[in-house]
């Protein structure tokens, strides 16, 4: 089978992650971090204290511009990822959205008992993320690729069914075996708003996004061809329409031996590799030329040492034939030293 991949208008020299996203190789892979602005990082820890609390600190365009800026002072990235949550979209489509301390988020009311057409939608909920975004666009230095990103449709599900996250899903699951017509229209729900939501923020100012899907892993191949590889291609399919020249990244997390289909059905312009992927396997079996993002396992990161610079050097060795960003299998951990980080961005970047 011949794999085609998509072409692009033009690659920016300027910007080696946007070149890498459209399918050219650079020399050294360009860098970010899952989760880079975050709780390992002392100023981010004193502005979201100053703020009280999550949700108030993504909701101040401000606060959030500050905190996605944060990393690319400290560290140089070449991508800054927007600061913000896959949970947005369920609240502009009418949940409410809150973050207790130690619980996690929690969505109301859950859909297992309530109707999706008795709420009320909210998309003006979103538009502090837009303002983020161009005031991060306004202040990224000139080499750096502007990332948005937004939850897929199966794990955005999860959430809003269940009301909160869970170790196995098994809420969604049961529902969306039961009850697929039902389960079908929150997804179509879902898709729609994602697809605005993401539009938004590329003309706000955003040049490359991600598609979360956290939870992928949970499925049965059925069920994943189904709630994940369709509505993810119907958003691609959307917003290539849309925006031809801004690349997609799919990061469907656990979806292992389902990646290659994952990748050729969905129209990923780029494919993000969980830290249980084989770095190698992926190389020998995904679409040929696909730009890939990982893996590096976030706990080796916090080990550091030998364990780290052993498995920077397989994740390069294995993707050294094809554009790959350097990134995290996961989020960064809250307790990741600062200087294994640097040690990681050395690393990456000795042949500079």
């Amino acid at each position: 089978m011949v794999e085609v991949r998509r072409a692009f208008d033009r690659d920016d020299p300027v910007k080696p992650l946007l070149a890498t996203l459209r399918g050219t190789k650079q020399p050294v892979a360009p860098v970010w971090l899952m989760r880079q602005a975050g709780r390992y990082l002392p100023e981010y820890r004193a502005l979201r204290a100053e703020k009280g609390g999550f949700l108030a600190l993504a909701t101040d365009p401000h606060a959030a511009a500050e905190v996605t800026l944060q990393p690319i002072r400290r560290f140089g990235f070449d991508g800054a990822i927007l600061f913000s949550d896959i949970l947005m979209v369920p609240a502009a489509l009418g949940q409410s959205l809150s973050f207790g301390a130690g619980e996690g988020p929690a969505l109301a009311p859950p859909l297992l008992d309530h109707a999706l057409a008795a709420l009320t939608p909210n998309p003006a909920f979103l538009d502090p993320v837009y303002a983020t975004v161009r005031t991060v666009a306004a202040a990224l230095p000139a080499e750096t690729t502007f990332l948005g990103f937004a939850g897929s449709p199966w794990t955005v599900a999860t959430y809003m069914v269940a009301g909160h996250g869970s170790r196995d899903q098994s809420e969604t699951r049961r529902f969306a075996y039961t009850d697929p017509a039902r389960f079908a229209d929150l997804i179509d729900a879902i898709v729609a708003t994602t697809v605005a939501y993401l539009s938004r923020q590329i003309e706000a100012g955003v040049e490359a996004v991600q598609l979360f899907d956290s939870w992928a892993g949970s499925l049965s191949p059925a069920q994943f061809e189904r709630w994940v590889i369709a509505p993810n291609a119907a958003i691609v399919a959307a917003l290539h329409a849309r925006h031809p020249t801004v690349p997609v990244i799919g990061f469907p997390k656990g979806a292992g031996g389902k990646l290659p289909a994952y990748a050729r059905e969905t129209g990923v312009d780029a494919l993000g590799l969980d830290e249980t992927v084989d770095p190698r396997w992926a190389a020998a079996n995904l679409p040929v030329d696909l730009p890939v993002q990982g893996n590096l396992d976030p706990l080796a990161l916090i080990a550091g040492g030998a364990a780290l610079e052993g498995a920077v050097a397989n994740v390069l060795e294995a993707f050294a034939d094809r554009p790959h960003i350097f990134n995290l299998g996961h989020g960064i951990l809250q307790d990741t030293p600062i200087e294994n980080v640097e040690r990681l961005l050395a690393l990456v970047r000795r042949a500079r």
